[in-house]
């Protein structure tokens, strides 16, 4: 890349941009350039605008960086440079979400403690993020793994434990609170005294209210693997790695009660500034529905409860279906009956079916009648009641009324079993000719009983009608449901965060003190899973860590005498649970006694608007990927509420304003059959791409693995280009949140406007300062316009806009080959020293370096941002055309404050009209300001 280093040594090329480069970053790094104060720290300006700017939480793999993981980071370096710049006190953290199943994998393999890989991973990410010379504040570094930071992700976990929701004050509050109020008799235990019931039941009504609470959950167990495994991880009945028989069993899990939040979860949306696709997302997994729950009853059982979104079509509900693990298909196995060992059969069977599979369309209807009848409400038919596995439990009530008529899957499952269908609605364009399901909005027919009738009216008013009859007659009640389910939050893993829960020998649950925080996950001589036929977390091998006393687990001696054996949770929480609140502990990550001061939580987090109100969300910007657009925002908003709830925090959202950036591609080969093939078992001859030893194959795009072979490594570009190189090509390939394909052969191009930029500063010979004597006017003004373009670019993080204003100044201000003296053009002093600063976001080192040779106060990094003259944005003259007759005879330039007869009089002397006016005057002379002059003749 360099040429002669005896001739031109101070070219600006990649053993100088290393040079200085790594120079800088040592000098930043000593003199705590980006060393954040808190409040309350000598020195603080609390006066100062704040700027809190994240990038999502890195999980550092064995394998490092490749070139697409910079792209959101340098994008934030950018922004909060000048945010720094700008005056801003900017809050710009980094650090490491480090428990995962990669890495205990690894252990599994190797026997190496999960620990030290990570910490070894963490190493390798944080030396090549620094080599980029991003401006992380690195003093609030930490680790999900360290435990003092998931003593606070305990914590907050007993916070939950500790609370309750209150839906009248739709808020979550203490659980003494709600025991309080019962004890005084201001509210009743599911209808009784709270003094009628004993210990064990009261224990059991708050345990049944906590946000944090044990419930039973069917899961995938794989005796061999000794894990649970996803839905998608089970195929035909076997896990996917392995083959290996998979088990359907209830398990008693800890949950969160987030559904609690469903409807603050969906309505707050609207108070962020997020893209709308990521809203859609959300949105999508909470799905409210409007409609009724319904009792039917089943004589001899009780009643069976339905929730429904169209309960205007109650009068054509002829059969009930009920999930195979419902309470009912057990009762109905026990009462016997001719049926009852089919449907026993049918049960166990369904059991071991995933959910992914009961659900799908594509299989054929199955079911078994349970030998149940239930009334119809609104007929008073007795109809019967089916099971079916592609009713799930964990859905709704785990039962469906089936209307047959307006139902695709009902109709499909009548058809099958030979089930009677009714139409009840009439809908407009789709006559029903009981060939197939109708659905949509019309009018209620056939919905008349002794009761009620809501024949006639369309389905919106069918809907308040029928709703209002069965309340009245006590048959059910408006609801609002959700498709969002409780969280499960149990995992049976190793390398995770201890729950702060024990149990005593009745299996009563009891937390930790807070005092006694953090539960220590404890070392282990192997972390192979336990193979058992039911559930056994790799932390049973740990027995002396699990056999303890209430004492020495922590337990506040007031609910548990310290010398009561316990046993210790073995399940741990997922290992993404620190990620979800990790933006918290970054505004005071030193902090011993709180999860974070009130002064650093009110400053960083509670910003205000314009008009003085509080924004809605803490964090200033944050920025990551659109795979997270779901569960991790998701579950970070609803831990943000809780503690919003209990007075822990002041905002109600956590993310004020959030950006997903773009994904780097690179190029792969496919073969004609459409699978890739590894970039280095390709070659090219004569323009044509063929794998060795095979055919031909072509060039496409997809995204970059390590199984293809088409990472690119970071340190290998920044070896060869310089890193101010590297971040100006990732943000000049196109808009931040556009994915697109890495190309090196384009780098160059990028590289060539920074040594252009360099050389309009320093003779490559010598390496002095080149100034010009006086300011050329027109370069002035194009500086002026590219700090206010630049400027607003970045507010937009919109950089490649950015970039691409900044090369055309630089071509316009570069010195022409044939000048001599180069005091005779380029950029004087004050010109030089605002561009400099412009350029720092995106390229520090090297402004860093002009702005030394300048003699500039400091670090550039500090500087004083540039600002333009606004006078200097307007332009003097403005182009219009002229249009004789018609038809545009030439363009002109007139001042911008012209009149009407000053712009006409310049159009009618105009060397390109005169010939088109052939010595005549016009009849009539029509000036449009600012756009054109039309001449009639």
């Amino acid at each position: 890349m360099d040429e002669s280093r005896n001739e031109t040594p101070f070219r600006y090329g990649a053993t100088l941009a290393n040079e200085l480069e790594e120079r800088w970053q040592r000098t930043w790094e000593e003199a705590g350039a980006y060393r954040t104060l808190n409040p309350g720290d000598p020195g603080f300006d609390g006066g100062r605008p704040k700027f809190y700017c994240l990038d999502m939480f890195p999980y550092p793999s064995g394998a490092g960086l490749h070139v697409g993981h910079p792209l959101g980071y340098i994008a934030t370096d950018i922004i909060c440079r000048a945010r720094r710049m700008q005056g801003y006190n900017v809050l710009h953290p980094m650090g490491w979400d480090a428990f995962g199943l990669p890495a205990e994998q690894y252990a599994v393999q190797t026997g190496v403690h999960p620990a030290v890989t990570t910490r070894k991973a963490i190493d390798t990410y944080r030396r090549q993020l620094k080599r980029f010379g991003f401006c992380y504040d690195w003093s609030r570094e930490f680790a999900t793994i360290d435990p003092q930071y998931y003593r606070w992700t305990q914590w907050i976990w007993l916070q939950c434990y500790g609370a309750w929701y209150d839906v009248e004050a739709r808020r979550a509050r203490p659980i003494a609170e709600l025991e309080a109020e019962l004890a005084s008799g201001r509210r009743q235990a599911d209808g009784q005294a709270w003094a009628s019931l004993d210990a064990a039941a009261r224990q059991a009504f708050l345990d049944r209210h906590r946000l944090a609470y044990l419930g039973e959950q069917t899961v995938n167990w794989c005796p061999k693997l000794g894990t649970v495994l996803a839905n998608e991880e089970v195929i035909d009945g076997k896990s996917e790695r392995g083959g290996y028989p998979v088990l359907r069993m209830p398990l008693r899990q800890w949950m969160f009660r987030i559904t609690a939040y469903a409807e603050r979860l969906l309505s707050d949306l609207d108070l962020v500034d997020w893209p709308d696709s990521t809203r859609t997302m959300q949105a999508e997994w909470i799905v409210r529905s409007d409609g009724a729950e319904i009792d039917f009853e089943v004589p001899g059982f009780g009643m069976l409860r339905v929730f429904t979104t169209r309960p205007d079509t109650l009068f054509g509900a002829t059969y009930m279906v009920v999930a195979p693990e419902h309470p009912l298909v057990e009762a109905a196995i026990k009462a016997g009956g001719a049926g009852a060992a089919a449907v026993r059969d049918y049960a166990t069977v369904s059991a071991n079916r995933s959910d992914v599979d009961r659900q799908s369309d594509s299989k054929q209807k199955t079911g078994v009648d349970t030998g149940l009848r239930a009334v119809n409400p609104a007929t008073g038919e007795s109809i019967p009641v089916w099971t079916a596995d592609y009713v799930l439990m964990g859905y709704g009530t785990g039962a469906i009324m089936a209307v047959p008529a307006h139902d695709e899957r009902d109709f499909e499952f009548a058809r099958t079993f030979g089930l009677a269908v009714r139409q009840v609605v009439e809908i407009p364009g789709m006559a029903f000719d009981g060939t197939g399901a109708t659905s949509g909005h019309g009018v209620a027919c056939n919905s008349s009983g002794k009761s009620c009738t809501i024949d006639g009216l369309d389905t919106t008013r069918a809907k308040a009608a029928i709703i209002e009859w069965l309340m009245t007659t006590g048959r059910g009640a408006r609801r609002v449901n959700y498709k969002l389910r409780d969280w499960l939050f149990s995992r049976q893993r190793y390398w995770g965060e201890p729950f702060p829960i024990v149990y005593d020998e009745a299996g009563r649950h009891y937390p930790v003190s807070e005092g006694a925080l953090p539960v220590l996950l404890p070392e282990l001589a192997d972390y192979k899973p336990i193979e058992s036929d039911v559930p056994v977390p790799p932390l049973g091998k740990a027995t002396a860590w699990v056999n303890t006393t209430a004492g020495e687990a922590g337990v506040d001696a007031s609910i548990l005498p310290p010398s009561t054996p316990v046993r210790r949770e073995t399940n741990t929480m997922p290992g993404w649970a620190g990620s979800c609140w990790y933006y918290l502990r970054y505004c005071d990550p030193a902090n011993g006694s709180r999860m974070l001061s009130n002064e650093a939580e009110r400053y960083w987090l509670q910003s205000q608007r314009s008009d003085g109100s509080l924004h809605a969300g803490g964090v200033d910007l944050y920025v990551g990927g659109a795979e997270h657009a779901v569960l991790h925002l998701l579950y970070a908003r609803f831990w943000h509420k809780v503690l919003f709830d209990l007075g822990h925090v002041g905002t109600p959202e956590p993310f004020g304003r959030l950006f997903h950036q773009g994904m780097l591609t690179a190029y792969a080969y496919q073969r004609e059959d459409g699978s890739l093939v590894a970039v280095d078992q390709v070659e090219e001859c004569d323009g044509a791409h063929h794998e060795r030893g095979g055919g031909p194959v072509t060039q496409v795009i997809a995204k970059m693995s390590k199984s293809l072979r088409n990472v690119i490594n970071p340190d290998d570009v920044i070896a060869e280009y310089g890193a101010d190189t590297f971040r100006l090509y990732e943000m000049s390939m196109g808009p931040l949140e556009a994915s697109k394909p890495w190309n090196t052969r384009d780098i160059a191009g990028v590289h060539r406007f920074l040594a252009r930029a360099w050389r309009l500063a320093v003779d490559e010979r010598t390496g002095a300062l080149l100034l010009a004597r006086q300011a050329d006017p027109a370069i002035e003004r194009l500086l002026h316009r590219t700090v206010h373009k630049v400027t607003g670019d970045i507010d937009r993080l919109a950089f490649n806009t950015a970039i691409a204003s900044m090369i055309e100044f630089v071509n316009a201000a570069t010195r022409p080959q044939e000048m001599k003296d180069p005091a005779d053009g380029g950029l004087t002093h004050v010109q030089l020293e605002r561009f400099v600063r412009l350029l720092a976001p995106f390229a520090p080192h090297a402004a860093e370096e002009l702005w030394a040779k300048l003699g500039g106060s400091g670090l550039v990094v500090h500087a004083p941002w540039p600002i333009a003259d606004p006078s200097m944005l307007v332009d003097d003259e403005v182009e219009i055309a002229v249009q004789v007759m018609g038809k545009v005879r030439a363009r002109i330039m007139v001042p911008t404050k012209a009149d009407a007869a000053e712009v006409e009089s310049i159009a009618l002397g105009h060397p390109d009209v005169l010939p088109h006016l052939a010595g005549k005057s016009p009849r009539k002379v029509i000036v449009v300001p600012g756009r054109m002059v039309n001449l009639v003749l």
